[in-house]
């Protein structure tokens, strides 16, 4: 089993930046690739970003490509993702999900087996 847990969300102006981060345990992320998902009230969970194992491979959303970046850190069993630019539209609670899949990182949701409990992050115009 592995246990998520999201942070550095909260309230932020438009052109603003956050941080989050997903810190795991339980078992090591290193055999997982991770994504980051977003779900804004009445809307289904959407793909923001994922990185596959060893960090050889990063795919993003159209909507937050060239804003968003997400990294790793394995030896702090830890997953980032950097938002820069942010606007309101990205208003949303964010979640961290780990897939236990060889080589890739999904974009659907329905692949990860594990989920954080979500930060909220929310962009005033």
């Amino acid at each position: 089993q592995v246990q998520l847990v999201e942070s550095g969300g909260g309230l932020v102006q438009a052109g603003g930046s956050l941080r989050l981060s997903c810190a795991a345990s339980g078992r090591t992320i290193r055999n997982y690739a991770m994504g980051w998902f977003r779900q804004a009230p009445g809307k289904e969970r959407e793909f923001v970003a994922s990185i596959s194992r060893y960090a050889s491979s990063t795919y993003y959303a159209d909507s937050v490509k060239g804003r968003f970046t997400i990294s790793r850190d394995d030896a702090k069993n830890t997953v980032y993702l950097q938002m820069n630019s942010l606007k309101p539209e990205d208003t949303a609670v964010y979640y961290c999900g780990a897939d236990q899949v060889p080589v890739g990182a999904s974009s659907t949701p329905d692949r990860y087996g594990y989920w954080g409990q979500g930060t909220q992050v929310t962009v005033s115009s």
